[in-house]
């Protein structure tokens, strides 16, 4: 579920990671080391207290990190973000079938809320079931298409690092991967909270480590794929889908509908952390809370795929500071609550 939750539109259409880090050029090889690290500490920083607290939401952990004042304004600054994630991921579902499948972009948003709100109806065991079946998919996807694009590219990296490089979320690499990780954490709190009935303390540090530093491993591939490409690759909203066609047509399709399955468990998990905040997951409200978040996410997702990534995710990275600050110190934390 971790890194379901991460690997959603922005992360496996390319979005993300040319806004975030491919566009810093050379220095992004500094920013995949740097996130690779934060994504480790804190999957499993969350994963331990979610344990250790026995949470089924991620108010319980907010407040035992920020204390309850604090606690109450972040929890609503995260339920305002895990609802404009849903938008963001229904917007990419739209510009997918637009721009690969010549269909209306509408009817994309259409049937990502359909299939959404079914899933949503079998409560926590759809969101697990969906991420286990799905996720191993698409990891395979973009490491093959990605390994393919640096073994068929030629161009020297150092050579497009002598390009200008603009467009870059932030201006500094080092402030680019700390947003960066930051504005997942909100969607990451939301989704592994609900786990802290469900697994043990080990199984939570070696499931966090592991999976974050997977999530900085695929980054760092497909950032050097996004940096061979540069700088045609800026003109398209999907670049993993121009990386796919540069491998093959057939590659293009596949990978079309590898990202549209992308969007649809981030669209379930930023859905379903919403709804689990309101409610115990399987129940009655559940599913109503649920159905009508994502409901009400429809009008805002018409904007842009690439404008709402680029607007709305950097947005968040700043709203996330404050929770991923407290987390790298939730070890010390918890030793001071010992004494």
């Amino acid at each position: 579920m971790y890194m379901g939750a991460v690997i959603g539109a922005g992360f496996a259409s390319g979005q993300e990671i040319m806004q975030f880090i491919t566009l810093h050029g050379l220095n992004g090889l500094k920013e995949v080391v740097l996130i690779t690290a934060l994504f480790a500490y804190l999957g499993a920083s969350i994963l331990y207290l979610s344990v250790k607290l026995s949470t089924d939401n991620y108010l319980a952990l907010i407040n035992y990190l920020l204390g309850k004042k604090v606690g109450k304004m972040l929890d609503l600054l995260s339920m305002l973000m895990l609802f404009g994630g849903l938008s963001v991921m229904l917007s990419g579902s739209g510009a997918i079938f637009s721009e690969h499948f010549n269909i209306s972009a509408k009817f994309g948003i259409f049937i990502v809320v359909v299939i959404n709100c079914f899933i949503l109806l079998g409560g926590l065991n759809g969101v697990v079931l969906v991420n286990a079946v799905l996720v191993p998919i698409k990891i395979i996807a973009i490491l093959i298409i990605s390994l393919l694009i640096l073994q068929a590219e030629n161009t020297s990296f150092v050579q497009n690092n002598a390009v200008l490089f603009t467009g870059a979320v932030t201006g500094h690499w080092l402030w680019s991967g700390v947003l960066y990780v930051s504005y997942n954490m909100i969607l990451v709190v939301a989704v592994l909270t609900t786990l802290g009935k469900s697994i043990t303390k080990k199984v939570a540090l070696w499931g966090g480590v592991a999976g974050g530093a997977s999530l900085g491993i695929i980054a760092g591939i497909m950032y050097l794929a996004g940096l061979s490409l540069y700088p045609e690759i800026i003109n398209y909203k999907v670049p993993m889908l121009y990386m796919a066609g540069k491998v093959g047509q057939g590659f293009k399709y596949i990978m079309g509908v590898l990202i549209w399955l992308a969007i649809l468990t981030t669209t379930v998990a930023n859905a379903h952390g919403f709804a689990a905040r309101m409610a115990d997951a399987g129940s009655k409200n559940y599913k109503i809370i649920g159905i009508g978040a994502t409901l009400l996410a429809v009008p805002l997702a018409g904007m842009d795929f690439d404008r709402l990534v680029g607007t709305i995710y950097p947005l968040f990275g700043y709203a996330g500071l404050l929770l991923m600050l407290f987390l790298i110190m939730a070890p010390l934390l918890v030793v001071r609550r010992r004494q």
